[in-house]
């Protein structure tokens, strides 16, 4: 006798029998969900009351910020161009705002596939970087120079982290390849590299970079002050960066590159086309974290005289006019920095994908 195949009945779908399998499934479970639906709802009220409701939005005296019962976004109107540019010339924010948005193009232009070759994407940072440069720096075609001292805010921010990432990146897979070579010397030597630089502080590098550097080096092999520090970083960054890639690289089973070795492959196919695409894969994950953890540690510049996003502002905070609004200064600071390092997951969220399907 055949079973007719018929629908569930209708309390087991919906969004009631969701709600009941996942929140409600027991007395506990429902008191639970109860708590934490009170709890969220006056979080998310308060929130909303401080947040927007009852903020200031503009004002023309800054003591009335001081008598609303919201926060006071007017904060934020009055000085984001100090929080956005820092110290850069007033009448010369439009070159900064494009500089800016030339490397960020160019960040998203290399998650293109399309720029995944190994002369492609070289090019494209490059063209990215000079016209950058050549944005921020001026001194050509009617633009006024503005020295590297002067360059700030957000847009200091992106540059470093990108240069870093860009110039720390090809000296990690080299470091990693290195540390694995079957000649001793080169191995033992890159090991104590990468132990030395992983054992200093970050803030030592820096520091050395920018001031002891200058003392021992002659005048004309010093460099621009941001070039040092940017070198100094790019070298951290390699040294951490270095030990996920060779843990990629380990990962790779001995056969498949025995396999090219019989199949005659030469060296640079076998590391380009075999073990950097898989050493990338099996590392994605701990990639991204560093690159998000490198991004959030180019505030720590402002130690040694570079005024980055958070300098700035703490600069808005500190000049006494806006110091009652520290706590609309810091969440707009947080929203920044929460937009790129979701930015930076999302991405890495897509190629993990990506690649787990077989098209990276």
């Amino acid at each position: 006798m055949a079973i007719e195949a018929s629908l569930p009945p209708a309390a087991q779908t919906g969004i009631a029998a969701w709600l009941r399998k996942h929140f409600f499934s027991t007395w506990y479970d429902a008191i639970l969900s109860l708590v934490f639906l009170a709890l969220i709802f006056w979080v998310v009220s308060g929130i909303w009351s401080w947040g927007l409701r009852d903020a200031i939005w503009s004002v023309e005296d800054r003591e009335a910020c001081g008598h609303g019962a919201g926060a006071c976004w007017a904060v934020i109107q009055d000085r984001h161009r100090l929080i956005l540019f820092g110290l850069y010339p007033y009448e010369e924010h439009w070159r900064s705002t494009l500089a800016c948005l030339a490397v960020i193009m160019t960040m998203i232009l290399s998650c293109v596939p399309l720029f995944w070759t190994v002369w492609r994407l070289p090019i494209l940072w490059i063209v990215g970087f000079g016209t950058f440069v050549l944005l921020m720096r001026g001194g050509f075609a009617g633009l006024p120079l503005v020295t590297t001292e002067q360059w700030g805010g957000l847009s200091l921010t992106i540059f470093i982290f990108s240069a870093v990432f860009v110039l720390g990146m090809p000296l990690a897979v080299t470091l990693a390849f290195a540390r694995r070579s079957s000649l001793p010397v080169i191995a033992k030597a890159t090991g104590i590299f990468i132990d030395v630089f992983r054992s200093l502080p970050l803030l030592t590098i820096l520091f050395a970079a920018a001031v002891v550097v200058p003392l021992v080096l002659p005048d004309w092999l010093q460099g621009d002050k941001l070039g040092r520090v940017i070198i100094g970083f790019a070298l951290f960054f390699a040294a951490y960066q270095a030990e996920i890639i060779r843990a990629g690289l380990q990962s790779i089973p001995d056969g498949q590159v025995e396999a090219a070795v019989s199949l005659n492959m030469p060296f640079w196919s076998q590391v380009v086309d075999i073990q950097l695409p898989q050493a990338f894969r099996n590392t994605l994950p701990s990639t991204i974290n560093q690159a998000v953890i490198t991004f959030k540690e180019t505030s720590i510049v402002t130690i040694i005289g570079f005024f980055e996003v958070m300098a700035s502002g703490n600069a808005v905070v500190g000049t006494g006019e806006w110091g009652q609004q520290y706590v609309e200064v810091y969440l707009f600071l947080a929203f920044i920095y929460f937009i790129f390092v979701f930015g930076l997951s999302r991405y890495g969220a897509w190629l993990e994908t990506r690649m787990r399907l077989g098209h990276g």
